[in-house]
């Protein structure tokens, strides 16, 4: 699926849920809300999101703690997790949060090259499921370049965003 109908299904589903979605993006800075961006009326659906590209600025932004941007590091489970809850509990609106983090090189420490973690976590009280914190690695093809890199990463999140919508609407 390519980037601009991932972005028109979830902009799809976003109506038909009546959902709400920000975003916590590191990586891909800022490359999924702006491919959901480019789809007209989305500004109903979409609060907005941060930018968080450098340690520093997830703990500024976010309150990520520096000693788990030490260890396990800003590329992982714990700190895609408390990105997309810290983004959703400093976004009212939003009814579900989306955070992705990740090493797309050329200079990734060794054995990180091409790793991604992306996590989406629901407001309890709008989830019409119980709610849920999700949470799925990535790995992107180390032979690919950054930006090639970027773009299968935005792709991944926004499907990935669209199934949740998906299941939402069950």
């Amino acid at each position: 699926m390519s980037i601009s109908s991932a972005a028109r299904r979830v902009a799809r589903l976003l109506k038909a849920t009546g959902c709400k979605v920000v975003f916590a993006e590191s990586c891909t800075g800022g490359l999924v809300s702006g491919a959901l961006t480019k789809i007209p009326g989305i500004s109903n659906h979409h609060c907005g999101g941060v930018v968080v590209y450098r340690n520093e600025t997830k703990a500024a932004y976010l309150n990520i703690p520096a000693k788990l941007l030490d260890n396990p590091g800003p590329v992982s489970t714990e700190v895609a997790k408390l990105m997309a809850a810290r983004i959703l509990a400093i976004t009212p609106e939003a009814d579900v949060a989306l955070s992705v983090t990740g090493h797309l090189g050329p200079h990734a420490p060794a054995g990180l090259d091409g790793q991604i973690f992306t996590a989406i976590s629901w407001h309890r009280a709008r989830r019409r499921s119980p709610a849920k914190l999700y949470v799925r690695a990535l790995q992107c093809d180390r032979h690919d370049s950054r930006a090639r890199r970027q773009k299968w990463v935005v792709e991944q999140v926004l499907c990935l965003l669209g199934d949740e919508l998906e299941a939402a609407l069950k």
